[in-house]
């Protein structure tokens, strides 16, 4: 007898009927299509095969989120460790790819893990104009007995050319004021008094602390893996992406790319080989009509971690037992 699932459990899953029914949304490629044949959609199938079959000079961001150099299973497809020289060369199958599928003033973002990260500036530095390291703490993790717990993880911001989108504005952090400097006159000094405390706008860097791993009390959890939070792909959409734009992930996983720009008004297009993940995804932009909400993200500005403001006009748009950022 199954265990049943906790109440607060949030974690999405899927019945064999909800397969059968968003599997049929799915879109497999086999020839070439034109653009507007496959935005918004989830390709079922596998990059490597299917990049071939994409449009020419389509895409305004890529965000790829692919294997690290690990074993990992996900779902009923796998991925095994490799020589690091093979590594790369795994990577260079797929990059090389993908550059004429983007447009001349298109932005990259690929993640990665200690291991993987320098083969990836490696493949990235072929191609594109490396920008910046962006590195982001990862809470969760188990400790070692005989190394440093592996708290961190890499995203590399590189784009086709010096030519490039970049909204500064659009993805400033919201701050506690921990020392409320005043000027001459008593007014504050960068910062501003509110109701429910002292906050300072502050401009983004490339180390990100306010991020949190999906679990499962979260309503964006699902059983994926190697998940990537809301509030981080939102971070890299915003800062690099108008609405409208097309924004295209070739490891899909189970959606969260898809999902975030669909909230945020782009469009989008992801590949995604394992079935049941696709549908995940499917299934999370579904919901996606109903709640555009993203976790740690309100009024414009991302939140620091671990802090609920209680303004009126975020209580009206976020509901506070999601807001555990």
């Amino acid at each position: 007898m199954s265990k049943s699932k906790s109440r607060k459990n949030k974690t999405i899953e899927l019945s064999e009927g909800d397969v059968v029914r968003l599997e049929s949304r799915l879109i497999s490629l086999d020839c070439q299509h034109d653009e507007e044949q496959l935005l918004n959609r989830t390709i079922h199938g596998d990059t490597l095969e299917v990049i071939d079959h994409l449009p020419f000079h389509f895409v305004d961001m890529l965000f790829v989120d692919p294997p690290y150099n690990m074993n990992k299973v996900f779902g009923k497809s796998s991925f095994k460790r490799m020589g690091s020289n093979d590594y790369e060369n795994w990577i260079r199958s797929w990059l090389g790819k993908l550059v004429d599928r983007l447009k001349p003033n298109a932005s990259v973002y690929v993640c990665g893990d200690w291991r993987s990260s320098s083969a990836l500036y490696r493949a990235l530095s072929d191609h594109f104009k490396i920008q910046n390291r962006i590195t982001w703490e990862r809470e969760k993790g188990r400790g070692a007995k005989a190394n440093w717990k592996n708290s961190s993880e890499d995203i590399w911001f590189a784009t086709v050319g010096d030519d490039y989108y970049f909204d500064v504005e659009a993805v400033k952090l919201k701050k506690k004021v921990i020392a409320p400097y005043r000027d001459d006159t008593g007014k504050p000094k960068d910062w501003s008094e509110e109701e429910n405390g002292n906050f300072r706008l502050t401009h983004p860097s490339n180390l990100w602390t306010d991020i949190t791993v999906p679990f499962w009390s979260m309503s964006e959890n699902t059983g994926h893996p190697t998940q990537k939070p809301e509030k981080l792909v939102a971070k890299a959409i915003l800062a690099s992406s108008k609405e409208g734009d097309v924004i295209l992930d070739p490891f899909l996983g189970s959606g969260t790319t898809s999902v975030v720009a669909k909230k945020l008004g782009r469009r989008f297009l992801g590949i995604e080989i394992d079935k049941y993940y696709a549908c995940v995804a499917e299934k999370r932009l579904e919901m996606a009509e109903a709640d555009k909400r993203i976790q740690g993200y309100a009024d414009g500005v991302f939140w620091e971690r671990n802090i609920n403001p209680e303004s009126n006009s975020f209580i009206n748009h976020i509901d506070r037992q999601r807001l555990l950022l």
